[in-house]
């Protein structure tokens, strides 16, 4: 296997300090101790609530063959034989390795934000690419202050295009992210009241997002939701920073524009059909393996960021039909129940008042025979506009013709005190007691949307089910 890094190239760029005997180079990178493969060098991130450097010596055993650790904690780790990169900050160190890989490289480069849809355009983005050119992209949602020079740092130097995923849920994380990343392309799905409880308002979290405009390399390309209230102030920033402008959505002066969606079912499976104008095209047709409209509008804002970041637009809608949803993200199961099969959408990564409504929607576009039910938990970060959102998703619970709503936590009451007694309600405390509830009041022809902050841990409700009822086949 080819090296990713040699020790005497990761030195130089980390201002480190060799100790013991460095292997030649390292064959990747890795922070986890449990998930490390042999050849690839470990970084001991001290996090928020984990010190990596009590896993340094099971990094080692479990085939690590170079360890990068802090000068602090380096006579804790004296009795360690595997060479070692000594350095002062184990996160600021990849940080500067991260910018040597960007520096080295020559793929163009994009990266992805917004309130909603990063995860799933950044797949679209990953997987639509590779018929263009050798892809690096972001793995699950690594796109915080160690996810993104985590991913840059993993990038090999002859990568073609790169993806990268970058978040936020306070102003001014999204300015060091992507002047790290420097992206010839970025796009901003949409901008919604994620977070709201750490904003004074939207136009806090609309500064926020463009933040992501100012590390655009000259004569780059911002990739904005035309639909939105905030695509002209989005941009204006943009332009301000020299940016062409290229916008997506419904709105007749989109320039990729979604002209008919519609979700088609089999018995297995739902998928996205889309009529959409692309660019100069003529209107073109195409499948979509992530069924629901805003899927769709996160497709056109893929294809517009590879066609500027150079690849081709018509492979990528044939690999489109493809890209399958990520766990807790969507995913569909078939799960046979003692009486017949029931539908499990797994949405339970997380969860704002955009998404939720994108899910809620999707719910209710199924044509299965059996109840619609939605298990929702607390949507997080909401602040004192918590009550009111929770409150607000009576109406599209209504819309979607969900039949029975099974709710946990605190914020939740408010939802079921607004919803019409056309609706069952089931109330647990936890996600814990909701998925006991739930193992035992599923039935055959149920299609089940289960979708909350990741905080609320309804992991564990999709845990009880699949272990409880086997997949269908």
């Amino acid at each position: 296997m080819s090296l990713l890094w040699t020790s005497a190239e990761m030195v130089e760029a980390m201002d480190g300090r060799p100790v013991g005997e460095l292997p030649e180079g390292v064959t990747g990178i890795s922070i986890d101790s449990r998930t490390i493969s042999h050849g690839e060098a470990f970084f001991a991130i001290a996090g928020d609530r984990v010190d990596g450097h009590k896993f340094a010596g099971l990094a080692a055993k479990n085939g690590a063959t170079l360890l990068v650790v802090s000068e602090a904690k380096l006579p804790a780790l004296g009795r360690l034989t595997c060479g070692m990169i000594v350095v002062d900050d184990v996160l600021e160190a990849m940080g500067r390795l991260a910018m040597a890989a960007r520096a080295r490289t020559d793929a163009r480069i994009i990266a992805v934000t917004g309130s909603v849809g990063k995860t799933s355009t950044k797949e679209m983005l990953a997987t639509g690419l590779k018929a263009s050119g050798k892809v690096h992209a972001a793995v699950a949602s690594f796109n915080n202050h160690w996810g993104v020079p985590l991913t840059l740092a993993r990038m090999p130097a002859d990568t073609e295009f790169g993806v990268f995923e970058i978040g936020m849920n306070h102003s001014g994380e999204i300015r060091p992210l992507t002047k790290m990343v420097r992206p010839h392309v970025a796009v901003i799905t949409t901008v919604a009241p994620v977070h709201i409880g750490n904003f004074s308002g939207i136009k806090e979290i609309v500064a926020a997002k463009a933040e992501i405009l100012e590390g655009l390399e000259p004569e780059g390309a911002a990739i904005l939701n035309r639909d939105i209230d905030a695509f002209d102030t989005l941009a204006r920033v943009a332009r301000r920073y020299g940016a062409r402008v290229v916008s997506f959505g419904e709105h007749a002066k989109a320039d990729y524009r979604l002209l008919e969606y519609r979700t088609v079912s089999d018995r297995k499976n739902e998928r996205g059909h889309v009529l959409a104008a692309l660019g100069t095209e003529e209107p073109t047709a195409f499948n979509l393996g992530l069924p629901g409209q805003h899927m769709a509008e996160n497709a056109l804002a893929a294809l517009a960021a590879i066609a500027e970041a150079g690849g081709d637009v018509h492979a990528a809608l044939g690999a489109f039909e493809t890209v399958e949803q990520m766990k807790g993200r969507g995913r569909r199961q078939r799960l046979r129940a003692p009486d017949g099969v029931f539908t499990l959408i797994d949405e339970s990564y997380n969860a704002n008042p955009a998404s939720m409504r994108a899910a809620l929607e999707l719910l209710g576009s199924g044509n299965e025979p059996g109840r619609r039910i939605a298990v929702l938990g607390d949507m997080l970060e909401l602040g004192d506009y918590a009550r009111e959102a929770h409150e607000a998703l009576a109406g599209p619970l209504v819309a979607a013709g969900v039949t029975d709503v099974w709710l946990a936590g605190e914020e939740m009451q408010a939802l079921s005190e607004a919803l019409p007694e056309s609706i069952v309600v089931e109330y647990r405390d936890n996600a814990a007691e909701l998925a006991e509830f739930a193992v035992g009041a599923v039935a055959a022809g149920d299609t089940i949307m289960l979708k909350s902050s990741n905080g609320m841990g309804f992991g564990i409700i999709v845990q009880k089910l699949t272990e409880t009822y086997p997949a269908e086949g």
